[in-house]
């Protein structure tokens, strides 16, 4: 009788006791948007990429192992105990008004690659569906019954929580999350789709890029956002203000290399000539000088605003 494996990256049904299992024996890792395992090196920022890495350790499978837990950093207790000392009032030192920070809005999702498989390749016994938290593997017979129950939305992890955009389950536990039964039914899985692999094209090589994550925050004059893309090449990269807009052409530096290229409408007007950029080892930093010194909600025009109202500078007194 068939059964599924438990070992993280597998989850394959086996019979044969002695198959060869390839998973990941460490906890997953999610660091200032950063993802992978404890047990290997490579380190993603989306998580179609983080689900995407190659497991790292070879064994037999298993319907009893579980796996680990996330990693959990916990503060160490100081060896030394201090007497705690009586609190010297000081002065408040006189700062300008600071705004609460602004959450990331969820990206739209991308499309999909296709719909369904293109008839005419040849699907490999074994190749695991396409589609989000449906994972059914293709067992080399014939395709009529057949039933995918899949996520069409995007991963989110907001303040602890987990989920997808396509439905209101949330979780805490990754292994929770990753057990979160998809939302949505298709008649056929898609194993192969149309053969071309994502972001392929004329571009000489390059995987272009849909999107990347972004966050900012602001003062009373400013706006800073950050655009997560590692190893940016600064002699290439390309950032051009102008008055309600940033033009964006990151190229990086790895191989094959990415390459994120969009226009940014920005909810508000800039002064381009002021405004200015740096590129960091993880990410591209863009200070946008305020026109008007009106707050930002969101950083695009065309994001959904969070419906705070957030005040910058100083309320006047009523009369």
């Amino acid at each position: 009788m068939a059964q599924k494996c438990v070992h993280q990256s597998c989850g394959k049904m086996y019979s044969d006791p002695e198959e060869e299992c390839q998973y990941h024996p460490g906890p997953p890792i999610f660091h200032e948007g950063q993802k992978g395992w404890k047990c290997c090196k490579p380190r993603v920022l989306t998580f179609d990429e983080f689900l995407s890495i190659p497991p790292c350790t070879t064994g037999k499978h298993s319907t009893t192992d579980l796996p680990p837990t996330i990693e959990k950093k916990q503060v160490e207790a100081s060896d030394d105990i201090t007497t705690p000392r009586p609190a010297i009032p000081t002065p408040e030192a006189s700062r300008g008004p600071v705004s609460a920070p602004q959450p990331t809005a969820t990206p739209p999702p991308p499309p999909p690659e296709s719909e369904d498989d293109d008839p005419n390749l040849e699907i490999q016994k074994g190749k695991t569906c396409r589609r989000r938290a449906c994972g059914q593997g293709y067992a080399g017979e014939g395709r009529e019954g057949e039933k995918c129950v899949f996520h069409p939305g995007v991963p989110i992890f907001h303040e602890g929580s987990k989920g997808y955009t396509c439905c209101k389950r949330r979780v805490l536990e990754f292994d929770e999350f990753m057990k979160i039964e998809g939302c949505k039914t298709k008649d056929r899985h898609l194993f192969v789709g149309s053969g071309k692999k994502k972001g392929s094209g004329n571009s000489g090589g390059e995987e272009l890029l849909e999107t990347v994550r972004h966050d900012f925050y602001q003062t009373a004059s400013t706006v800073i956002a950050s655009f997560f893309l590692k190893k940016i090449n600064k002699d290439t990269a390309k950032v051009e203000f102008a008055h309600t807009e940033t033009n964006l052409d990151l190229v990086t530096t790895d191989t094959p290399p990415k390459r994120y290229k969009a226009v940014v409408p920005l909810f508000g007007p800039i002064d381009p000539e002021a405004s200015a950029f740096k590129i960091m080892g993880t990410k591209l930093e863009v200070t946008f000088v305020k026109a008007d010194g009106s707050s930002w909600p969101v950083l695009r025009s065309d994001e959904q605003r969070t419906g705070e109202i957030i005040q910058v500078g100083k309320a006047g007194r009523a009369l």
